[in-house]
């Protein structure tokens, strides 16, 4: 049974809905929040795999909510989801297309829309791309930010950046421990270093070691097979509007990579929209040009 929780707030115009839904065999959790109740849907599609944002997506959509009803999904073994069920199939990245159409269909029917806006960060900006390329019936238009779209190149270009990065500064330690690191990550320790000394040398928060061992347990197989796709080979083409919305200091989903795809990429309609003074999580640093930016493509 459907858990629900609904919330109206007539000061604010504003609904809040928060309910489990059976997508893909399993209880899944979503939040739906906006102030008109016919507006576009807009279904953000999370990073990681595994990486709720359910609790501070405010930051990056309560202006959003003011032009789309926007949905928040905790993907299969992530936040809410997760406490409610685990996944009852293996993770593939099959499995995971699968439950984004679902949800895109669910939505559709409940509020009686032919298409909707679909929009996705990192991981989410490939499954964004990957449904777009596949599904473009389903989709008005997809926001890909700092979307992988050759991830295991754009990891040895970040490698290749960090060892200059530790040989400009003497950093032993850095060389030491990056130069264990192969691609694609063979297991937890590998996905650590890297991680752990892009943040380093990007100017943020190092990392937990045993957090990351624990996520590569779960989700490293699931990372690699995503990785291992070059979209600009295998989807040259999309036939829907697509927009890309990427950080100028972006090292993780390296930000070249995105620009050369854009540019080889055939859509009905493309743009690209630069963060310059951004890493990977523009849409924390910079949520107020983003939201601006989606809300301009909207006005056209």
């Amino acid at each position: 049974m459907a858990i629900l929780f609904f919330q109206f707030q007539i000061a604010f115009s504003q609904f809040q809905i928060q309910e489990s839904i059976k997508i893909g065999g399993i209880q899944q959790w979503i939040q739906i929040k906006g102030t008109k109740s016919g507006a576009p849907i807009l279904l953000f599609l999370h990073g990681g795999p595994g990486n709720s944002v359910m609790a501070y997506a405010d930051k990056f959509t309560g202006e959003l909510q003011k032009h789309f009803l926007v949905v928040q999904w905790d993907q299969r073994e992530s936040g809410k989801t997760l406490k409610l069920n685990r996944s009852d199939k293996p993770l593939s990245l099959a499995l995971m297309e699968a439950d984004v159409v679902e949800m895109i269909n669910y939505l559709r029917t409940r509020f009686s829309k032919h298409k909707i806006y679909l929009m996705g960060h990192s991981w989410g900006g490939f499954l964004t791309l990957r449904t777009a390329i596949e599904h473009p019936e389903l989709i008005t238009a997809c926001f890909a930010i700092s979307p992988m779209v050759n991830q295991l190149e754009s990891e040895r270009l970040s490698l290749a950046w960090m060892k200059e990065q530790a040989t400009t500064t003497k950093n032993k330690t850095a060389l030491v421990e990056l130069n264990r690191i192969k691609t694609p990550f063979g297991d937890g320790e590998q996905i650590y270093y890297h991680r752990n000394w892009l943040a380093y040398f990007s100017g943020n928060k190092t990392l937990s070691k045993s957090y990351v061992q624990s996520w590569a347990t779960k989700w490293l197989d699931l990372f690699n097979e995503a990785s291992a796709i070059d979209l600009s080979v295998t989807a040259p083409e999309i036939n829907c509007p697509v927009y890309f919305f990427v950080g100028g200091q972006d090292y993780q989903t390296y930000f070249k990579l995105t620009e050369d795809y854009f540019n080889k990429l055939k859509a009905e309609k493309k743009e690209l929209f630069w963060f310059a003074n951004s890493g990977h999580n523009l849409n924390l640093s910079e949520p107020k040009k983003l939201q601006e930016d989606i809300v301009s493509i909207l006005s056209k």
